[in-house]
């Protein structure tokens, strides 16, 4: 269902016959490529610039080959940060305008779709959780997109981009450590995050509960006030509210567990590498600048998994919403145009119905074999059972 619905969602980024949108994205792709490179080449940097003091600059045929190197090298260095920002923003700004024309499509289909259904859908729903179900759905598309195509695509690429850089200047052990550290990372993080979703489910259930309920009972101020019922309404509206309460504490409960896991998870992955390190350094097999250098790109490759978990809860979170949105979009039109309809002509002729049946539930005919004649100039009313 998931894949369903992001697959659902790929046509509004990707719009047939407007060439700037797609260039957009192209571009914001790869400017995402770009940022997550130079974000990988700043702790590698960082190792040439320590690696760079230890030429004895006592020795005076050094000293200019050591001021050069050096200074060359940090310089690069801060060249990278910018590059990694700079491409950074510029994905944002290039696809700032795609996303929002996306999201303003799929509110427009969400709007139009539910205007098209019949009375009959309409008397069924509840008018304020129909409406937070909709505004949630908008709200998790934009989610969506901002997560999903720009956190954990990006991660995947910065996390290979490690691995190749671990492989190629450092012992196959420092690959694995790293490689055993995120997976079990990832594997707890999804763990406690699905825990986590399906607490954040009953949130939304009471959510929408408390919202239809104020809504009702203000749309209906009048009758509440008539029959003295604003205690009964302030009991069910309470009753929600408590429940959303609980759901909402115990949701900060599990945010600070995982965090806290996450935590350690990552620290002993980097401890268990700093002692490894340690020894190759006094053993002569690691410089100095390697062995910053590696903590530095552990600890970079650390600060995006720390947002792992809120961000995979966000994404979970969006297609619950999503498919809550998508389930009303299913539900078909049951009053529609007919292929090859013509259009309507008035002329000077009467209007005349034979044996018309219609009903919006087969258990409630509204008409059974109704036949009626209206000639021009005619005024005809159709009074149904209750006198409207």
């Amino acid at each position: 269902m998931h894949f369903e619905i992001i697959k659902n969602i790929i046509p509004f980024l990707w719009p047939k016959n407007n060439f700037e949108f797609r260039l957009r994205v192209i571009l914001s792709f790869l400017s995402l490529i770009f940022a997550k490179i130079f974000t990988v080449l700043v702790p590698v940097s960082l190792i040439w610039i320590i690696d760079s003091f230890e030429i004895s600059y006592e020795k005076k045929d050094n000293f200019f080959l050591f001021l050069f190197g050096s200074l060359s090298f940090i310089i690069i260095y801060n060249f990278f940060r910018i590059l990694s920002v700079g491409f950074t923003q510029l994905r944002d700004a290039v696809f700032a305008s795609v996303g929002q024309n996306a999201l303003r499509l799929i509110a427009l289909k969400a709007f139009n779709h539910i205007h098209s259904l019949s009375l009959n859908f309409h008397l069924t729903r509840k008018t304020g959780a129909l409406s937070r179900i909709v505004e949630r759905g908008i709200i998790g598309t934009e989610f969506l997109l901002r997560f999903l195509f720009f956190n954990i695509v990006p991660l995947i690429f910065e996390f290979f981009l490690v691995m190749i850089i671990l492989v190629y200047k450092f012992d196959i052990i420092y690959t694995i450590i790293v490689s055993a550290s995120l997976i079990f990372y990832a594997f707890f993080t999804f763990k406690i995050t699905e825990w986590r979703v399906l607490i954040r489910k009953k949130m939304n259930e009471f959510d929408s509960d408390s919202n239809q309920k104020a809504i009702d009972g203000l749309l209906n101020y009048e009758t509440v006030k008539y029959f003295s019922a604003q205690e009964y309404e302030m009991n069910r509206y309470n009753y929600s509210r408590k429940n959303y309460q609980k759901a909402a504490v115990k949701t900060s409960l599990t945010l600070a567990l995982l965090n806290l896991g996450q935590a350690l998870i990552i620290t002993t992955g980097l401890l268990v590498i700093m002692i490894l390190a340690m020894k190759q350094v006094n053993n002569g097999n690691l410089t100095l600048g390697a062995f910053v250098g590696l903590n530095a790109i552990i600890l970079q490759l650390s600060m995006p998994l720390n947002f792992l978990g809120s961000v995979y809860r966000e994404i979970r979170q969006a297609l619950v919403d999503l498919e809550s949105m998508f389930q009303i979009l299913s539900n078909k039109v049951e009053i529609k145009d007919k292929k090859n309809a013509k259009p309507l002509i008035i002329s000077n002729c009467n209007i005349q119905f034979q044996n018309v049946s219609f009903f919006y539930n087969r258990d409630k005919t509204i008409f059974k074999n109704f036949s009626l004649n209206i000639f021009k100039g005619e005024q005809i009313a159709v009074v149904g059972i209750t006198g409207s």
